[in-house]
């Protein structure tokens, strides 16, 4: 298939924000692709070209693509940046420029699917002496030979921004609508932007079947495969791979105790909610891998981790769920988040941030034992389990601190002794539960004596001013509606330090920010929306300034999420009922 068939979808999903019909425009581009090139165009369509959980990156910077537009064109790298700095997006420059490019060329062949894909691909697979010239030749040779609108994807694929909104809700419903259509009898009303199903039990049990799949591999590519292949049932054949991370089960939020026995049933186990980071342990071919929820390798960042659970788990393969929780050396008391979190992007000085920010892991779930699934194995037995595998060493590996009981008034002393030792709260669980990967289930709950704080993307910023100046300095975050936009909700400049001792620094925000710069007009600056903060506030209020239609009273900065994607931060659906909470109380 040609390239330019693909750059034409990406135009269609671009000109239009209406979720359904993005979702036509994948199944039907999905039906009319050839068969054995489906895997490949299902990670071109997310702007891929690995799996979510593969680590393999293209490493290129966008100095090097304007290098390679130059080398393509035969335009300056100044007149590229100078358009750049216009528009913000570096593939419509080269779009622009290719367009009006008269310099000669002796190609004419047209662009495959497959040497594009081939040639981005081979640019995470370069190493050593040389690689930066390999990266060049292989990128300008792909431009030399695009048309216009095909380079402009291109350049955008490279640089991972291919902003055509398409998220993974999309993907799920087009690989069911483009296979499965006549099964669960699909019609669609273009002229309405709607679609109907004969049977909408079994068009549920379609998509509910691509979804688990799709929360156990982390590959839509994986998944047409094994449809083109084997079918609707095939999809069930598909089992946890160690080495491969899963979408951890997430929890529902409740305000009392009360609340809490109700979604998961009594008697339940309560464990104690601690403040650190999610951490998945595979352990495969002897080797052991960690994982962040955000499906990100950490394997290097955390050897004592790899060395805990190397000396202190039984099992020649498993999965386990955990929370790895900060603490200082010297007091023995646990530290907030915060302060581990930047362990997670440390490539460098491991040694040293090992010891000046140890991490206790503390396991709580298992989803993979000795070449067998645990999800569907209930929670209890599950916990049973990881008792008889794990022998618990203090500051080094534990079992999440917990009771099982009916009674309120146990539940509410376990509650103060969590918060007393440092902890968010408590968590509830249910005792016949399965695992649920990636979902959102009242299997278990979360317990937390404070407002929910909102988890939001960073969209923009101001410029400082005076000492400042150099300094980013007023935040616009964002929450992310059901289409998967980003939508304003307010500016946060407080809870933000100006020494980098105190917490999350000026500084640190910025250098963390000017790699997402998109465009800026006087001291206003457009950011990709890469970098997630937890926000806490005094109250929601509904307001016309912001394009979420709310607005955050007295919002500061708590943390840096690092184990967040922007795709994972809060949803507007969310913001509406934390705002609605509010008017109960």
């Amino acid at each position: 298939m040609l390239y330019k068939e693909l750059a034409k979808v990406y135009t269609e999903l671009e000109s239009t924000s209406k979720r359904l019909k993005k979702t036509l425009i994948i199944s039907e581009f999905l039906k009319s692709a050839p068969a054995t090139e489906l895997p490949t165009l299902t990670l071109l369509l997310q702007g891929r070209l690995f799996p979510q959980w593969d680590e393999r990156e293209t490493g290129v910077a966008s100095r090097l693509v304007i290098k390679a537009i130059t080398t393509a064109t035969g335009v300056s790298a100044k007149g590229i940046e100078d358009r750049w700095k216009k528009t913000g997006d570096l593939g419509s420059v080269a779009e622009e420029v290719i367009k009006s490019n008269k310099q000669e060329t002796l190609f004419s062949s047209e662009l495959t699917i497959i040497k594009v894909f081939d040639n981005l691909r081979k640019l995470a697979e370069l190493e050593g002496k040389g690689t930066v010239e390999k990266k060049l030749q292989l990128i300008s040779e792909l431009l030399l030979l695009a048309k216009p609108i095909e380079a402009k994807y291109i350049t955008r694929t490279v640089l991972n921004d291919l902003r055509v909104g398409v998220g993974d809700g999309s993907i799920r419903d087009a690989i069911v609508w483009a296979f499965f259509s006549k099964d669960i009898g699909f019609t669609y009303n273009k002229k309405e932007n709607d679609f109907k199903v004969e049977d909408r039990k079994k068009y549920n049990t379609y998509i509910d079947s691509v979804q688990q799949a799709y929360d156990i591999t982390n590959d839509f590519s994986e998944i047409v495969e094994t449809i083109r292949k084997k079918g609707l049932k095939g999809l069930n054949d598909i089992e946890l791979k160690p080495g491969h991370p899963i979408k951890v089960m997430l929890a529902l939020k409740v305000n009392t105790i009360e609340e809490g026995f109700k979604k998961v049933g009594t008697p339940a186990e309560i464990e104690q909610k601690y403040d650190g980071f999610r951490i998945q342990c595979h352990k495969h071919n002897n080797k052991i891998t960690l994982f962040t929820r955000r499906l990100e390798n950490v394997t290097n960042q955390f050897p004592e981790v790899v060395s805990y659970v190397k000396s202190n788990v039984e099992g020649d393969s498993f999965i386990l769920d955990s929370e790895a929780i900060g603490f200082n050396p010297k007091t023995n008391k646990c530290l907030p988040f915060q302060n581990i979190s930047q362990r997670i992007r440390r490539k460098f000085e491991i040694e040293r941030m090992t010891k000046e920010f140890p991490v206790e892991l503390n396991v709580f779930d298992i989803i993979f034992y000795n070449n067998k699934s645990m999800i569907n194995e209930s929670f209890k037995k599950r916990r049973e389990l990881l008792e008889k595998i794990i022998k618990p060493s203090e500051r080094r590996i534990v079992l999440a601190k917990k009771i099982i009981t009916s009674n309120k008034k146990e539940v509410e002393k376990f509650y103060q002794q969590s918060l007393k030792a440092g902890n968010e709260g408590i968590m509830l669980k249910t005792l016949d539960a399965p695992y649920k990967p990636g979902a959102r289930v009242g299997f278990m709950i979360k317990l937390k004596p404070v407002m929910e704080t909102l988890d939001l993307t960073i969209v923009g910023a101001d410029w400082g001013e005076g000492k400042r100046a150099k300094w980013m300095s007023s935040f616009t975050v964002a929450c992310i509606d059901e289409e998967g936009s980003f939508l304003e909700i307010g500016k946060v400049g407080t809870g933000i330090k100006e020494k980098e001792e105190e917490g999350v620094s000026f500084k640190q925000l910025t250098k963390l920010l000017k790699p997402h710069i998109i465009a800026e007009k006087g001291r206003s600056i457009k950011l990709k929306p890469k970098v997630v903060i937890e926000i806490k506030y005094e109250e929601i209020q509904k307001s016309p300034t912001y394009s979420s239609g709310f607005a955050l009273r007295f919002p500061r900065l708590a943390r840096i999420r690092e184990d967040r994607k922007p795709d994972e931060c809060s949803t507007l659906s969310m913001v509406k009922d934390f705002y609605k909470g509010q008017e109960k109380v």
